[in-house]
Protein backbone atom coordinates (compact mmCIF):
# COMPACT_ATOMS: atom_id res chain seq x y z
CA UNK A 1 0.00 0.00 0.00
CA UNK A 2 2.65 2.15 0.68
CA UNK A 3 4.22 2.58 -2.68
CA UNK A 4 0.35 2.70 -4.80
CA UNK A 5 -0.19 5.96 -6.22
CA UNK A 6 -3.87 5.89 -7.05
CA UNK A 7 -5.03 7.77 -9.89
CA UNK A 8 -8.41 5.60 -10.59
CA UNK A 9 -11.02 7.67 -8.91
CA UNK A 10 -13.25 8.09 -11.74
CA UNK A 11 -13.70 4.31 -10.96
CA UNK A 12 -14.28 4.86 -7.27
CA UNK A 13 -12.54 7.13 -4.55
CA UNK A 14 -9.49 5.66 -2.91
CA UNK A 15 -9.14 5.63 0.16
CA UNK A 16 -12.01 6.68 1.56
CA UNK A 17 -11.77 9.11 5.13
CA UNK A 18 -11.58 8.01 8.29
CA UNK A 19 -14.86 9.37 9.49
CA UNK A 20 -15.99 6.86 6.78
CA UNK A 21 -14.91 3.80 8.03
CA UNK A 22 -15.86 4.78 11.27
CA UNK A 23 -19.50 5.89 10.47
CA UNK A 24 -20.12 2.37 9.24
CA UNK A 25 -18.05 0.72 11.89
CA UNK A 26 -20.53 2.41 14.69
CA UNK A 27 -23.25 1.89 13.24
CA UNK A 28 -22.69 -1.94 12.76
CA UNK A 29 -21.84 -2.16 15.91
CA UNK A 30 -24.23 -0.11 18.04
CA UNK A 31 -27.59 -0.41 15.55
CA UNK A 32 -27.35 -2.63 12.97
CA UNK A 33 -31.14 -3.75 12.70
CA UNK A 34 -33.73 -3.63 10.31
CA UNK A 35 -35.90 -0.02 10.63
CA UNK A 36 -38.95 0.24 10.15
CA UNK A 37 -39.99 -3.40 10.57
CA UNK A 38 -40.28 -3.01 14.63
CA UNK A 39 -40.78 -0.18 17.52
CA UNK A 40 -37.92 -0.94 19.43
CA UNK A 41 -35.54 1.70 20.29
CA UNK A 42 -32.38 0.41 17.75
CA UNK A 43 -35.13 0.40 15.05
CA UNK A 44 -35.90 3.83 15.77
CA UNK A 45 -32.36 5.12 15.71
CA UNK A 46 -31.38 3.51 12.40
CA UNK A 47 -34.79 4.81 10.80
CA UNK A 48 -33.40 8.22 12.10
CA UNK A 49 -30.34 8.14 10.54
CA UNK A 50 -31.83 7.36 7.28
CA UNK A 51 -33.95 10.27 7.23
CA UNK A 52 -31.50 12.34 7.98
CA UNK A 53 -29.05 11.05 5.45
CA UNK A 54 -32.42 11.50 2.84
CA UNK A 55 -32.92 15.71 4.46
CA UNK A 56 -29.30 16.18 3.77
CA UNK A 57 -28.64 15.14 0.17
CA UNK A 58 -32.17 16.93 -0.59
CA UNK A 59 -30.60 20.08 1.12
CA UNK A 60 -27.57 19.60 -1.04
CA UNK A 61 -29.21 19.08 -4.26
CA UNK A 62 -31.69 21.75 -4.15
CA UNK A 63 -29.63 24.57 -2.61
CA UNK A 64 -31.23 27.37 -3.98
CA UNK A 65 -34.58 25.92 -2.77
CA UNK A 66 -33.59 25.78 0.15
CA UNK A 67 -32.12 28.75 0.45
CA UNK A 68 -34.89 31.00 -0.75
CA UNK A 69 -36.90 29.72 2.43
CA UNK A 70 -38.23 26.62 0.13
CA UNK A 71 -38.91 23.32 1.41
CA UNK A 72 -38.39 19.61 -0.61
CA UNK A 73 -40.12 16.59 0.60
CA UNK A 74 -36.68 14.18 1.79
CA UNK A 75 -39.11 11.36 0.98
CA UNK A 76 -38.26 12.19 -3.03
CA UNK A 77 -34.74 11.33 -1.83
CA UNK A 78 -34.47 7.48 -2.59
CA UNK A 79 -31.97 4.71 -2.17
CA UNK A 80 -30.31 2.73 -4.39
CA UNK A 81 -27.33 0.61 -4.81
CA UNK A 82 -25.50 2.58 -7.58
CA UNK A 83 -25.55 5.34 -10.33
CA UNK A 84 -26.42 2.29 -12.71
CA UNK A 85 -29.29 0.91 -10.72
CA UNK A 86 -31.12 4.36 -10.54
CA UNK A 87 -30.82 5.49 -14.32
CA UNK A 88 -32.99 1.75 -14.93
CA UNK A 89 -35.45 3.05 -12.37
CA UNK A 90 -35.68 6.37 -14.16
CA UNK A 91 -35.76 4.94 -17.49
CA UNK A 92 -38.41 2.05 -16.78
CA UNK A 93 -40.50 4.27 -14.81
CA UNK A 94 -40.84 6.96 -17.04
CA UNK A 95 -40.51 5.37 -20.68
CA UNK A 96 -42.92 2.92 -22.61
CA UNK A 97 -43.04 1.42 -25.81
CA UNK A 98 -43.70 4.48 -28.48
CA UNK A 99 -42.00 7.37 -26.51
CA UNK A 100 -38.93 8.52 -27.60
CA UNK A 101 -35.91 9.10 -25.57
CA UNK A 102 -33.04 11.70 -26.08
CA UNK A 103 -29.87 11.14 -25.03
CA UNK A 104 -26.48 11.48 -26.06
CA UNK A 105 -22.89 9.56 -27.44
CA UNK A 106 -21.20 10.74 -24.18
CA UNK A 107 -23.28 8.60 -22.13
CA UNK A 108 -21.87 5.54 -19.74
CA UNK A 109 -23.31 1.90 -20.72
CA UNK A 110 -25.33 2.64 -17.50
CA UNK A 111 -27.51 4.84 -20.06
CA UNK A 112 -27.08 3.63 -22.89
CA UNK A 113 -28.04 -0.14 -22.23
CA UNK A 114 -31.06 0.26 -20.44
CA UNK A 115 -32.14 3.01 -23.06
CA UNK A 116 -31.18 0.45 -25.82
CA UNK A 117 -33.42 -1.99 -24.29
CA UNK A 118 -36.20 0.18 -23.91
CA UNK A 119 -35.93 0.31 -28.05
CA UNK A 120 -35.86 -3.32 -28.38
CA UNK A 121 -39.14 -3.06 -26.37
CA UNK A 122 -40.64 -0.81 -28.78
CA UNK A 123 -39.14 2.71 -27.81
CA UNK A 124 -37.39 4.96 -29.74
CA UNK A 125 -34.08 6.97 -28.66
CA UNK A 126 -31.76 9.47 -30.64
CA UNK A 127 -28.33 9.76 -29.76
CA UNK A 128 -26.86 13.67 -30.08
CA UNK A 129 -23.67 14.21 -31.04
CA UNK A 130 -21.38 16.28 -29.31
CA UNK A 131 -18.62 18.32 -30.94
CA UNK A 132 -15.24 17.19 -31.20
CA UNK A 133 -14.26 17.96 -27.93
CA UNK A 134 -17.26 15.87 -26.42
CA UNK A 135 -19.48 19.07 -25.35
CA UNK A 136 -23.33 18.87 -26.13
CA UNK A 137 -24.70 21.80 -28.18
CA UNK A 138 -27.80 22.53 -25.97
CA UNK A 139 -29.74 23.01 -29.48
CA UNK A 140 -28.94 20.14 -30.66
CA UNK A 141 -30.99 18.39 -28.02
CA UNK A 142 -33.78 20.07 -28.51
CA UNK A 143 -33.67 19.63 -32.46
CA UNK A 144 -34.03 16.18 -31.26
CA UNK A 145 -36.83 16.43 -29.25
CA UNK A 146 -40.04 14.82 -31.10
CA UNK A 147 -43.77 14.68 -30.83
CA UNK A 148 -43.10 11.38 -28.67
CA UNK A 149 -40.78 12.63 -26.74
CA UNK A 150 -41.25 11.92 -23.10
CA UNK A 151 -37.50 11.98 -21.24
CA UNK A 152 -33.91 13.57 -21.84
CA UNK A 153 -31.05 11.78 -20.21
CA UNK A 154 -27.92 13.57 -20.02
CA UNK A 155 -24.65 12.41 -18.45
CA UNK A 156 -23.00 15.55 -15.90
CA UNK A 157 -19.37 14.84 -16.73
CA UNK A 158 -17.90 11.95 -19.38
CA UNK A 159 -15.60 9.39 -17.39
CA UNK A 160 -13.60 9.09 -20.53
CA UNK A 161 -12.51 12.73 -21.14
CA UNK A 162 -14.11 14.45 -18.31
CA UNK A 163 -15.86 17.28 -20.24
CA UNK A 164 -19.04 18.74 -17.94
CA UNK A 165 -21.93 19.32 -20.04
CA UNK A 166 -23.95 23.07 -19.41
CA UNK A 167 -26.98 20.96 -17.04
CA UNK A 168 -28.56 24.47 -16.81
CA UNK A 169 -28.65 25.21 -20.39
CA UNK A 170 -30.21 21.25 -21.08
CA UNK A 171 -32.42 21.94 -18.74
CA UNK A 172 -33.73 25.50 -20.07
CA UNK A 173 -34.49 23.57 -23.19
CA UNK A 174 -36.38 20.88 -21.59
CA UNK A 175 -38.48 23.50 -19.46
CA UNK A 176 -39.18 24.97 -23.13
CA UNK A 177 -40.09 22.01 -24.66
CA UNK A 178 -42.35 20.59 -21.35
CA UNK A 179 -40.28 17.25 -21.08
CA UNK A 180 -38.65 15.42 -18.22
CA UNK A 181 -35.25 16.22 -18.26
CA UNK A 182 -32.44 13.20 -15.92
CA UNK A 183 -29.12 13.63 -14.86
CA UNK A 184 -26.22 10.56 -14.42
CA UNK A 185 -23.77 12.71 -11.97
CA UNK A 186 -22.11 9.62 -11.05
CA UNK A 187 -18.92 11.81 -12.09
CA UNK A 188 -20.08 15.13 -10.30
CA UNK A 189 -21.88 14.56 -7.44
CA UNK A 190 -19.13 15.72 -4.22
CA UNK A 191 -17.16 16.92 -7.20
CA UNK A 192 -19.09 19.84 -8.58
CA UNK A 193 -22.07 21.73 -7.18
CA UNK A 194 -25.67 20.27 -8.66
CA UNK A 195 -28.83 22.82 -8.29
CA UNK A 196 -31.89 20.53 -9.30
CA UNK A 197 -34.18 23.79 -9.61
CA UNK A 198 -31.53 26.10 -10.87
CA UNK A 199 -31.38 23.35 -13.58
CA UNK A 200 -34.92 21.68 -14.38
CA UNK A 201 -34.16 18.60 -13.13
CA UNK A 202 -36.39 16.51 -13.07
CA UNK A 203 -34.35 13.07 -11.95
CA UNK A 204 -30.77 13.39 -10.50
CA UNK A 205 -29.25 9.91 -10.19
CA UNK A 206 -25.69 9.80 -8.22
CA UNK A 207 -23.63 6.77 -6.75
CA UNK A 208 -22.56 7.16 -3.21
CA UNK A 209 -19.20 5.69 -3.80
CA UNK A 210 -17.13 8.15 -5.91
CA UNK A 211 -17.12 11.81 -5.74
CA UNK A 212 -19.62 11.51 -2.23
CA UNK A 213 -17.04 9.22 -0.86
CA UNK A 214 -19.18 6.63 0.56
CA UNK A 215 -18.75 3.21 0.30
CA UNK A 216 -19.93 0.52 -2.47
CA UNK A 217 -23.50 -0.45 -2.66
CA UNK A 218 -24.78 3.43 -2.12
CA UNK A 219 -26.56 5.65 -4.18
CA UNK A 220 -29.72 6.86 -5.23
CA UNK A 221 -32.29 9.44 -7.18
CA UNK A 222 -33.33 12.98 -5.86
CA UNK A 223 -37.41 13.03 -7.54
CA UNK A 224 -38.40 16.65 -7.92
CA UNK A 225 -41.91 17.48 -7.13
CA UNK A 226 -43.19 17.77 -10.05
CA UNK A 227 -41.55 14.78 -11.74
CA UNK A 228 -44.15 11.49 -13.53
CA UNK A 229 -42.39 7.74 -12.27
CA UNK A 230 -43.73 4.67 -11.99
CA UNK A 231 -42.06 2.05 -9.87
CA UNK A 232 -40.99 -0.90 -11.10
CA UNK A 233 -39.36 -3.03 -8.32
CA UNK A 234 -41.80 -4.22 -5.91
CA UNK A 235 -41.49 -6.16 -2.53
CA UNK A 236 -41.37 -5.53 1.34
CA UNK A 237 -41.70 -1.95 2.65
CA UNK A 238 -41.86 -2.67 6.22
CA UNK A 239 -45.43 -0.52 6.52
CA UNK A 240 -48.64 -1.11 5.94
CA UNK A 241 -48.13 -4.95 4.87
CA UNK A 242 -51.72 -6.07 4.21
CA UNK A 243 -51.56 -4.09 1.43
CA UNK A 244 -51.44 -6.23 -1.67
CA UNK A 245 -49.69 -3.97 -4.03
CA UNK A 246 -47.07 -2.21 -3.76
CA UNK A 247 -47.15 1.56 -2.15
CA UNK A 248 -47.38 4.18 -4.12
CA UNK A 249 -46.23 6.69 -1.82
CA UNK A 250 -42.63 7.71 -1.79
CA UNK A 251 -39.75 6.94 -1.36
CA UNK A 252 -41.56 3.28 -1.32
CA UNK A 253 -42.16 3.66 -4.95
CA UNK A 254 -38.80 3.55 -5.84
CA UNK A 255 -37.73 1.52 -2.58
CA UNK A 256 -38.66 -2.26 -2.16
CA UNK A 257 -36.45 -4.19 0.64
CA UNK A 258 -33.74 -3.59 3.31
CA UNK A 259 -31.56 -0.71 2.87
CA UNK A 260 -27.61 -0.75 2.65
CA UNK A 261 -28.18 0.54 5.99
CA UNK A 262 -24.45 0.88 6.93
CA UNK A 263 -23.41 1.77 3.81
CA UNK A 264 -26.25 4.75 4.22
CA UNK A 265 -24.61 5.69 7.37
CA UNK A 266 -20.88 5.44 5.86
CA UNK A 267 -22.33 7.70 2.77
CA UNK A 268 -23.73 10.29 5.26
CA UNK A 269 -20.51 10.78 6.67
CA UNK A 270 -19.23 11.17 3.11
CA UNK A 271 -20.92 14.27 2.52
CA UNK A 272 -20.07 15.87 5.91
CA UNK A 273 -16.61 15.20 5.25
CA UNK A 274 -17.34 17.08 1.95
CA UNK A 275 -18.88 19.77 3.42
CA UNK A 276 -16.20 20.16 6.18
CA UNK A 277 -13.46 20.67 3.31
CA UNK A 278 -15.55 22.41 1.16
CA UNK A 279 -16.31 20.69 -2.33
CA UNK A 280 -14.83 23.93 -3.98
CA UNK A 281 -11.60 23.51 -2.11
CA UNK A 282 -11.05 19.61 -2.90
CA UNK A 283 -12.12 20.91 -6.96
CA UNK A 284 -9.34 23.65 -6.91
CA UNK A 285 -6.75 20.71 -5.37
CA UNK A 286 -7.46 18.04 -7.92
CA UNK A 287 -7.54 20.87 -10.40
CA UNK A 288 -4.11 21.94 -9.74
CA UNK A 289 -2.62 18.65 -9.90
CA UNK A 290 -4.93 17.28 -12.61
CA UNK A 291 -3.23 20.87 -15.02
CA UNK A 292 0.04 19.86 -13.91
CA UNK A 293 -0.74 16.22 -15.10
CA UNK A 294 -1.81 17.35 -18.49
CA UNK A 295 0.83 19.74 -19.50
CA UNK A 296 3.46 17.31 -18.61
CA UNK A 297 1.75 14.64 -20.13
CA UNK A 298 1.74 16.47 -23.21
CA UNK A 299 5.32 17.20 -23.43
CA UNK A 300 6.16 13.62 -23.74
CA UNK A 301 6.70 12.44 -27.70
CA UNK A 302 3.90 10.11 -28.88
CA UNK A 303 1.32 10.95 -26.22
CA UNK A 304 -2.16 11.91 -27.46
CA UNK A 305 -4.76 13.24 -24.78
CA UNK A 306 -8.11 12.64 -26.29
CA UNK A 307 -11.48 14.67 -26.15
CA UNK A 308 -10.97 18.41 -24.13
CA UNK A 309 -7.79 20.18 -23.45
CA UNK A 310 -9.96 22.45 -21.65
CA UNK A 311 -9.06 23.39 -17.80
CA UNK A 312 -12.75 24.72 -17.71
CA UNK A 313 -15.84 23.18 -17.78
CA UNK A 314 -14.36 19.62 -17.08
CA UNK A 315 -13.43 17.52 -13.72
CA UNK A 316 -9.44 15.93 -13.64
CA UNK A 317 -9.73 13.14 -15.86
CA UNK A 318 -7.77 12.59 -18.56
CA UNK A 319 -7.61 9.54 -21.56
CA UNK A 320 -4.17 9.19 -23.14
CA UNK A 321 -2.89 6.96 -25.54
CA UNK A 322 0.91 6.46 -26.41
CA UNK A 323 2.24 5.63 -29.42
CA UNK A 324 3.41 2.15 -30.29
CA UNK A 325 1.96 0.59 -27.05
CA UNK A 326 -1.80 -0.93 -26.80
CA UNK A 327 -3.42 1.17 -23.69
CA UNK A 328 -3.88 -1.84 -21.92
CA UNK A 329 -0.19 -2.86 -21.91
CA UNK A 330 0.66 0.96 -20.60
CA UNK A 331 -1.72 -0.02 -17.68
CA UNK A 332 -0.34 -2.75 -17.14
CA UNK A 333 3.43 -1.35 -16.67
CA UNK A 334 2.02 1.41 -14.57
CA UNK A 335 0.66 -1.11 -12.33
CA UNK A 336 3.71 -3.69 -12.11
CA UNK A 337 6.21 -1.47 -12.32
CA UNK A 338 5.72 2.06 -10.98
CA UNK A 339 2.54 1.06 -8.69
CA UNK A 340 0.64 3.27 -10.88
CA UNK A 341 -3.38 2.50 -10.64
CA UNK A 342 -5.08 3.54 -13.53
CA UNK A 343 -8.09 2.56 -15.81
CA UNK A 344 -7.54 1.39 -19.30
CA UNK A 345 -10.15 0.08 -22.25
CA UNK A 346 -13.64 1.29 -23.03
CA UNK A 347 -14.36 2.91 -19.19
CA UNK A 348 -18.38 1.49 -20.61
CA UNK A 349 -18.65 4.29 -22.50
CA UNK A 350 -18.36 2.98 -26.24
CA UNK A 351 -19.52 5.36 -28.33
CA UNK A 352 -17.70 8.58 -26.82
CA UNK A 353 -14.49 6.68 -27.71
CA UNK A 354 -16.44 5.83 -31.68
CA UNK A 355 -16.46 9.43 -31.98
CA UNK A 356 -12.72 10.67 -30.49
CA UNK A 357 -11.67 7.25 -32.51
CA UNK A 358 -9.85 6.00 -29.97
CA UNK A 359 -12.22 2.76 -30.18
CA UNK A 360 -11.82 0.00 -30.36
CA UNK A 361 -8.75 -0.48 -28.23
CA UNK A 362 -9.49 2.26 -26.04
CA UNK A 363 -7.58 4.09 -23.68
CA UNK A 364 -5.33 5.08 -20.15
CA UNK A 365 -7.41 6.94 -17.88
CA UNK A 366 -6.15 9.11 -15.29
CA UNK A 367 -8.38 10.64 -12.92
CA UNK A 368 -7.23 12.58 -10.06
CA UNK A 369 -8.87 12.52 -6.25
CA UNK A 370 -8.57 15.03 -3.43
CA UNK A 371 -5.60 12.37 -1.61
CA UNK A 372 -3.32 12.83 -4.20
CA UNK A 373 -0.30 14.73 -4.00
CA UNK A 374 2.16 17.04 -6.55
CA UNK A 375 4.73 14.07 -5.62
CA UNK A 376 2.03 11.05 -7.54
CA UNK A 377 1.86 13.86 -10.20
CA UNK A 378 5.34 13.77 -10.92
CA UNK A 379 5.82 10.50 -10.53
CA UNK A 380 3.15 9.82 -13.10
CA UNK A 381 4.67 11.88 -15.50
CA UNK A 382 7.87 10.51 -15.40
CA UNK A 383 6.62 7.10 -15.67
CA UNK A 384 4.81 7.88 -19.04
CA UNK A 385 8.24 9.48 -20.12
CA UNK A 386 10.54 6.60 -19.31
CA UNK A 387 7.73 3.89 -21.06
CA UNK A 388 7.63 6.53 -24.04
CA UNK A 389 11.55 6.26 -24.38
CA UNK A 390 12.02 2.69 -24.26
CA UNK A 391 10.02 2.80 -27.69
CA UNK A 392 10.95 6.51 -29.28
CA UNK A 393 8.68 7.49 -32.18
CA UNK A 394 9.61 9.18 -35.24
CA UNK A 395 8.57 12.94 -36.19
CA UNK A 396 5.94 12.03 -38.24
CA UNK A 397 4.43 9.93 -35.62
CA UNK A 398 4.93 13.04 -33.31
CA UNK A 399 2.83 14.71 -35.28
CA UNK A 400 0.18 12.39 -35.87
CA UNK A 401 -0.28 11.83 -32.48
CA UNK A 402 -1.31 15.60 -31.56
Amino acid sequence: MDRIIYLDNAATTFPKPDVVHDAVREFYSTKGVNPGRTGCDLAIAAEEMIYKTRKEFTEFFNKSLFDAGKEKDPNRLVFTMNATMGLNLIINGTVKPGDHIVTTMVEHNSVIRPVNHKVQEGSEATYVVPDKEGYIDPEDIRKAIKKNTVLVIVNHASNVSGVVQDLKAIGAVCREEGIQFAVDSAQTAGVLPIDMPECNISFLSFTGHKGLFGPTGTGGICVADDARIKGTIFGGTGVRSAVPLHLEEFPYRLEAGTLNLAGIAGLNAGLGWIQDKGIENNYAHEMELFTRLQSGLAEIPGVKIWGTKNLKKRVATLSMTLANYDAQDVGTILDVGYGIQTRTGLHCAPLIHEHYGSAPRGTVRFSVGPFNTKEHIEIAIQAISEIAADRPVSASEIEISK
